[in-house]
């Protein structure tokens, strides 16, 4: 401390300004020791973020789609995956978005692919359990397809699909035999809620190879009859090989699965909307119906997310812990999440808590490498409001600070720590009138 100062001080208000005369001996003290220094300190910013989170940061410029404004340094605050991979700056275009019920993480979700929309991107909603995604696709122009006992809806899962311009016609053949393969293998899986075996692979297989030489398009009947009754099996091993697996199948097309999938479809798949969603809030209520019915709208979208001139397309998984559950779905989903840059597509999965994954398969098997895996193959991770109890697992996640973690509780509705690849912001989600009232997933719980 300088002395001129406690001098000036003195002058000022006498001892009384120093706090008395200790206080004035204690300051002369301290000014003969001299004068305290503090070394200067020059890091990185990388570095100066991690020990000062969201105040060192710039931002990712303005090109992209509006979200909101960033509540530590009030600008406006901008996201597009495709443009960020542009620019280097993720090297994987997946979102992962978790939060509470009630925080804003629906109508995020929502404003961000809507708005995204008049940027040239489309939108996949393969299973919507609460057919909240809906109005959503009737406001932009897009097809909702409900399902349902009783609606007349129904998919046939083995089409064709979408053939892209330019495929080759013996190449695109093979594609559709082995797609074909590949779902009705899923669904028996699915049904049986077990691993096929072998010789049920080549039970499916020889009964899907008659159907299609005899029809053309198969339907499902077709092929679960040729499973049940082969019209070649000469020492009726046939048969026995694929009894469970007709028998699982038989649900989808005579049990109390059937009438989704047991003909032809009645609704056609167009790639060129602007957004499409399966609306499974009238089968909500039976789980293994919801799997069956996301199997078959995954395949039913492959095709069309193969087409190298598909354009940028949103693929959004809402409720995923309910899809999670299923290893044939869950499979196809880490496939689709790995091959996103191939596709130009980018996944979004939704959920409520991180810990949910823990919740998928036993730790250490298969099915719960595959759910973490989703989470690591996601650069960019939006947390909403999380309860205090699941801060540790959030954070171990995610690799939060202590500082970021003890946000989460205390985040607002529409508020959200955005974490894109080492960058950290905390965004307030901004919506126009029309979009809140369109968002809106309360309404029953206030009239």
């Amino acid at each position: 401390m300088d002395p001129s100062w406690s001098d000036s001080m003195r002058n000022a208000g006498g001892a009384d300004a120093l706090g008395g005369d200790d206080d004035r001996r204690g300051a002369t003290i301290r000014s003969r020791a001299g004068r305290l220094r503090i070394g200067v300190h020059r890091d990185t910013s990388a570095a100066l973020s991690g020990a000062y989170p969201f105040l060192a940061e710039g931002g990712l410029d303005a090109e992209g789609v509006f979200v909101g404004h960033d509540l530590t340094s009030n600008h406006s605050f901008t996201f597009d995956p495709w443009v960020l991979y542009r620019r280097g700056l993720i090297t994987s275009p997946n979102v992962v978005l978790a939060g509470m019920v009630g925080a804003g993480k629906s109508a995020l979700a929502k404003s961000l692919y809507t708005r995204s929309i008049a940027f040239g991107r489309r939108v996949y909603v393969p299973g919507d359990p609460k057919g909240e995604h809906t109005p959503v696709a009737d406001a932009v122009g897009g097809i909702a397809i409900v399902l349902g006992h009783g609606l007349p809806a129904r998919l046939n899962p083995l089409d064709a699909g979408h053939r892209p311009a330019g495929a080759d016609g013996a190449a695109w053949e093979l594609q559709v035999a082995a797609r074909r393969r590949d779902l009705i293998g899923a669904l028996a899986e699915t049904v049986l809620a077990r691993p096929l075996v072998p010789v049920e692979h080549t039970a499916i297989d020889t009964a899907l190879h008659v159907t299609v030489t005899g029809s053309g398009t198969p339907v499902l009947p077709q092929v679960v009859d040729r499973i049940l009754t082969p019209d070649v099996d000469v020492d009726g091993r046939l048969v026995e090989d694929g009894r469970h697996v007709g028998h699982a199948l038989r649900r989808l097309v005579a049990g109390d699965l059937q009438g989704l999938f047991d003909g032809p479809s009645t609704v056609r798949f167009d790639p060129t909307a602007p957004m499409i969603s399966l609306d499974l809030s009238r089968v909500a209520d039976n789980s293994t119906l919801i799997a069956v019915v996301m199997t078959c709208a995954s395949a039913w979208m492959e095709a069309a997310l193969a087409d190298p001139d598909g354009g940028p397309r949103w693929v959004v998984y809402d409720e995923a812990w309910r899809l999670m559950a299923q290893p044939a779905l869950l499979r196809r989903m880490d496939a689709q999440w790995r091959l996103a840059r191939h596709y130009g597509i980018a996944n979004m999965l939704i959920f409520h808590k991180l810990s949910d994954l823990d919740t998928v398969g036993d730790r250490g098997s298969a099915m719960h490498a595959l759910a973490a895996s989703l989470l690591a193959n996601a650069e960019t991770r939006v947390i909403y409001r999380q309860e205090a109890d699941q801060l540790d697992a959030t954070g171990r996640a995610l690799g939060l600070t202590r500082t970021e973690a003890l946000l989460l509780p205390t985040l607002g509705t529409g508020q959200g720590l955005w974490k894109i690849q080492n960058r950290s912001f905390v965004i307030q989600n901004q919506l126009h009138a029309e979009e809140l009232a369109r968002f809106d997933t309360t309404a029953r719980m206030r009239t």
